[in-house]
């Protein structure tokens, strides 16, 4: 085996070249990148990077002298556009005809637009890379009042960021509770109240607007479609958080299995058994849909290029992401799905941390949302790795250390 292509630059990518390297390939690893910027974590740019306490330089995985290290040919801004499976040959829109023996797509996904022409606002942002973060950074100095559309991770991120930053915003959210797609009705009433005590106003159950830019100063107005004709605000900034679009694509037209995004089996491999995909754009082999998260990019690039080199190893993480929130890291372990079907059990702290347990009929746990406890957290990795079925009284027994809950 001589070359290998990636066709992405970011966690995926990196850690797929750094295991390769690691396992002892000594081929051409090639990774053709869309963006000016490669190989950077994408969470800060929500958080530390909107609070101006992180750079962007501030944001690479590994050190220049790293990466120089693993012999990369990188390609950027350079754009794929078609794969010649037959022939194993990548296509670029700069006319290079790049040869693979294995090739992994690591392309992720970008911010969703619900209207098209919403993006052509130039007070209109949204943010999934270092060139939406720059251009929010040029604006947000003049931002005195900004409306967020979209209370799931990001909108609820950016709607923490911007207010610890004294400016005043209005969050509008399409359904009855915040992040609905995947947390409980508890969790989603945690998650009104602190943002309420910090001063966001939350609308909810906001399912038709309109946003509309004046010609004169480039304020937005945004619309809500309802009984009231008068239901309207205007705001300086608005910022999209109205979810991710799976960069799929290239994997559609080149004849391989996708649904909601590229499907894998457990190697991270696809229905074309030389081309790998992993991140954001991966199905995750057990759930059946895409994760997207720092953690299941990372270690599914890891396992797409210990397959490559035909060392089989399963893909069986937990999904784990997390969240900051003004002062508080909320960590989110397991799937949400069927969690409705879970019995739940809340355990709060003095400080009003609060830890939600899902447990199902065997008292085993799927999911959890914890805040400011990473050591639960730890702990309850081994608890679903293990299948440990845990006892619901002493998980809310805030007297009982869950450190000696130890699954054998």
């Amino acid at each position: 085996m001589n070359q290998i292509v990636v066709i992405g630059a970011g966690q995926a990518a990196i850690w797929a070249a750094k295991t390769l390297r690691s396992e002892g390939y000594t081929g051409l690893i090639t990774i053709v990148g869309d963006e000016d910027h490669a190989f950077y974590e994408r969470p800060p740019l929500s958080k530390q990077v909107l609070l101006g306490e992180a750079t962007h330089e501030s944001l690479q995985i590994f050190k220049d002298e790293v990466v120089a290290e693993l012999n990369i040919e990188l390609l950027k801004p350079v754009k794929v556009t078609s794969i010649d499976r037959q022939n194993k040959t990548v296509y670029t829109n700069t006319d290079q005809a790049i040869p693979y023996d294995k090739l992994l797509i690591a392309t992720g996904s970008k911010a969703k637009i619900p209207v098209e022409q919403w993006a052509s606002y130039d007070n209109v942002v949204s943010l999934r890379n270092i060139k939406d973060s720059l251009r929010i950074e040029e604006k947000i100095n003049k931002v005195d009042k900004i409306g967020i559309i979209g209370g799931g991770w990001i909108g609820l991120e950016v709607a923490a960021s911007l207010s610890k930053r004294n400016i005043d915003v209005t969050l509008y959210e399409m359904n009855d509770r915040l992040c609905a797609r995947s947390v409980s009705q508890e969790v989603s009433d945690y998650l009104l109240n602190l943002h309420e005590q910090h001063g966001v106003h939350i609308r909810l159950s906001c399912k038709h607007l309109d946003l509309n830019q004046s010609d004169e100063d480039q304020s937005v107005t945004i619309h809500v479609n309802s009984s009231n004709d008068n239901d309207t605000a205007v705001y300086d900034l608005v910022f999209l958080g109205t979810g991710a679009h799976i960069n799929k694509e290239i994997a559609e037209v080149s004849g391989l299995e996708t649904s909601d995004g590229i499907v894998v089996n457990e190697y991270c491999q696809t229905s074309d058994p030389d081309i790998y995909a992993a991140g954001d754009v991966a199905i995750h082999p057990n759930l059946g849909f895409c994760i997207q998260s720092w953690s299941n990019a990372q270690h599914q690039g890891v396992i797409a290029a210990q397959s490559m080199l035909e060392h089989r190893i399963p893909y069986e993480e937990t999904p784990w992401l997390w969240s900051d929130q003004y002062d508080k890291n909320i960590q989110i372990l397991g799937s949400p799905v069927d969690i409705e079907h879970c019995q739940l059990m809340v355990r709060a702290d003095e400080d009003g941390d609060h830890c939600f347990f899902y447990l199902d009929r065997e008292k085993k746990l799927r999911y959890l949302v914890a805040v400011n406890n990473n050591k639960i957290v730890k702990m309850a990795k081994r608890w679903i790795k293990a299948e440990w079925p845990l006892d619901p009284e002493v998980l809310k027994d805030q007297s009982f250390n869950l450190m000696k809950i130890k699954p054998k």
